[in-house]
C-alpha cells in the first residue's frame, strides 16, 4: 500500500503523462491517417500515369530501360505482369515485403480496369493500371515503400513522446517536492502542537488551497494557544477562589473542636462556615451558568416584554439593599418593548444594579435611563461609587476578575457577575460598554436590538 503522499502525487502525474502521451500519439495518427493516405494515393496515381504514358510513347525496350532508371523507384516498387502471370519488377524492396496481387486483381487490370488498395495501413497504397504496348495489354502494379513523409511522422511522434515523457517526469518530480513540502510542515506543526508547543511558525506564503489551509491552521493554532492560556488562568483563579473559603471552613471547623468555646463563639464560627459554604455554592452555580451560556447549550426563550417595567421590578426587588444605605434612584425610563429572554435579561439588570449599590457610598445616587432608536435600545446605568481604574476597565468582563483587589474582603463577590452579563448580552446580539473614573463613579451602557434574531 502506497501511504506517502509524495509517491502518490508522483505516480499520479507519471501515469497521467504516459497515458496522455500515448493517447495523443494515437489520436494524432488517427486524425491524419486519411490525409496521409489521400496524399499517397494522389502521388502514386500521378507517377503511375507517367509510367503508362512512357510505355505508350516509347517502344517496350526503351520504355523498360527508361523506367528502370527513374529516381522515383526509391519510393515506389513496380511490377509489370503479362497475360501469363509472369512479371518484371523495378526498384529495390530493401527490407520491405511486397504486397500480394490476387488473380482477380490481375484479371481486372488486364481487362482494362483499375485497382487501388491500402493493404498495410497508413500511407501504403497498391495501385494497378493497364499498360497498352505493341505486344498487348499488360498489368502494372505500383506500391509505396513507407514514404518518407509517413516515416518522418512516425519517427517524429516517437521522439516527441519520449522527450515529453522524460521532461514531464522530471518536472513532476520537482513540482511534487514543492507541493508536498507545505503538507510536511503542517504535519510537523501538528505533532508539536499535540505535544503542547504552540510556538510554531509555518512560513507558508502560497496563495493556493495549501496556503489557505496553512493560514487557517495558524489561526487555529493561535486560538488554541489563547484557549490554553485561558484554561491555565481559569484553573489558577478557581484554585485561588476556592482556597480562601476552604481555608476558612477548615480553620473554624478545627476551632469548633475546642471544649471551652462559649455558645456565642461556637454560633459565630458556624455562621462563618455556613457563609463560606454558600459562597462556594454560589461560585459553583455561577461557573455552571457561564459555561452553559458560553457553549450556547442554554437556548434563549424569547418573548416580547416591557423593558422599562422589567427594570423597575428589579429595582424594587433590590430595595432592601439600597434603602438600608439611603441610596436614591433617578429614573428616566420611556416605554420600550423588546424581544428577549426575560429571565436572562433580568439577571443582567440585577448584576449591574447590585454592583452599583455595592460600590456606592451611603447616600449615593444611581441613575437609570433608556433611549431608543429605529433598531436598538440603549440602557444607561450610572452610579456615584468608587469607580474603576482605566487599566482594569478592559478586564472587568473576564471571569474571576475583581477590579478592586484591596477591597475584596469588604465587597463580597466571586468576579463572575459581569462575565455572565457580557455573555447574556452577546447572546441577544447586543453590546455592553463601560466608562469610569476612580472616585467619581461608573456608567454601563447596554445596547440591545429591539427584535432579537430567533437563531441566537
Amino acid at each position: 500500500m502506497i501511504r506517502s503522499l509524495y509517491i502518490r502525487v508522483v505516480l499520479t502525474f507519471l501515469v497521467s503523462v504516459i497515458a496522455g502521451t500515448i493517447i495523443s500519439f494515437f489520436m494524432s495518427t488517427w486524425i491524419f491517417e486519411d490525409q496521409l493516405n489521400e496524399n499517397a494515393q494522389i502521388n502514386i496515381r500521378n507517377f503511375g500515369q507517367d509510367v503508362v504514358q512512357i510505355y505508350k510513347t516509347l517502344p517496350v525496350d526503351e520504355a523498360e530501360s527508361f523506367v528502370s532508371r527513374m529516381k522515383q523507384l526509391d519510393s515506389y516498387h513496380i511490377r509489370i505482369y503479362d497475360a501469363t502471370g509472369k512479371f518484371q519488377s523495378y526498384g529495390k524492396l530493401n527490407e520491405h515485403k511486397s504486397s500480394p496481387v490476387s488473380t482477380d486483381q490481375l484479371k481486372k487490370v488486364l481487362n482494362g480496369g483499375v485497382v487501388q488498395d491500402t493493404p498495410k495501413g497508413i500511407a501504403t497504397v497498391l495501385l494497378g493500371l493497364p499498360i497498352k504496348t505493341e505486344m498487348g495489354t499488360r498489368a502494372m502494379f505500383l506500391e509505396t515503400l513507407s514514404p518518407p513523409s509517413a516515416s518522418f511522422v512516425v519517427q517524429f511522434g516517437l521522439i516527441f513522446a519520449s522527450c515529453s515523457l522524460i521532461a514531464g517526469s522530471l518536472l513532476i518530480l520537482v513540482a511534487s517536492v514543492y507541493l508536498v513540502r507545505p503538507i510536511k510542515k503542517l504535519t510537523k506543526a501538528t505533532k508539536r502542537i499535540a505535544a503542547g508547543d504552540f510556538n510554531v511558525k509555518l512560513n507558508i506564503k502560497q496563495t493556493t488551497e495549501i496556503g489557505t489551509l496553512a493560514r487557517s491552521f495558524e489561526e487555529m493554532m493561535h486560538d488554541l494557544q489563547q484557549l490554553e492560556q485561558m484554561r491555565r488562568e481559569f484553573v489558577t483563579n478557581v484554585s485561588h477562589e476556592v482556597q480562601s473559603p476552604l481555608t476558612s471552613i477548615s480553620g473554624y471547623a478545627s476551632a469548633l473542636k475546642q471544649v471551652n468555646l462559649s455558645d456565642h463563639e461556637r454560633s459565630r464560627y458556624l455562621d462563618i462556615i455556613i457563609a463560606e459554604a454558600k459562597r462556594m455554592s454560589k461560585m459553583s452555580d455561577s461557573l455552571l451558568k457561564l459555561s452553559l451560556l458560553e457553549s450556547q447549550s442554554q437556548q434563549l426563550k424569547l418573548i416580547t416584554l416591557s423593558l422599562d417595567e422589567q427594570i423597575r421590578r428589579v429595582i424594587v426587588a433590590l430595595q432592601p439593599q439600597w434603602s438600608a444605605r439611603s441610596i436614591h434612584f433617578e429614573l428616566d425610563l420611556q416605554a420600550v418593548k423588546v424581544t428577549a429572554d426575560h429571565d436572562q435579561l433580568n439577571q443582567v439588570w440585577t448584576n449591574i444594579l447590585s454592583n452599583g449599590i455595592k460600590f456606592s457610598e451611603d447616600g449615593g445616587v444611581i441613575s437609570v435611563s433608556i433611549k431608543q432608536d429605529i433598531k436598538n435600545v440603549t440602557v444607561r446605568i450610572s452610579d456615584t461609587g468608587i469607580g474603576i481604574p482605566l487599566e482594569d476597565q478592559k478586564r472587568i468582563f473576564e471571569r474571576f476578575f475583581k477590579a478592586d483587589r484591596s477591597h475584596s474582603r469588604k465587597y463580597d463577590g466571586s468576579g463572575m457577575g459581569l462575565a455572565i452579563v457580557k455573555q447574556i448580552v452577546s447572546l441577544h446580539q447586543g453590546d455592553i460598554q463601560v466608562e469610569s473614573e476612580p472616585g467619581e463613579g461608573t456608567t454601563f451602557f447596554v445596547t440591545l436590538p429591539i427584535s432579537t434574531p430567533t437563531d441566537s
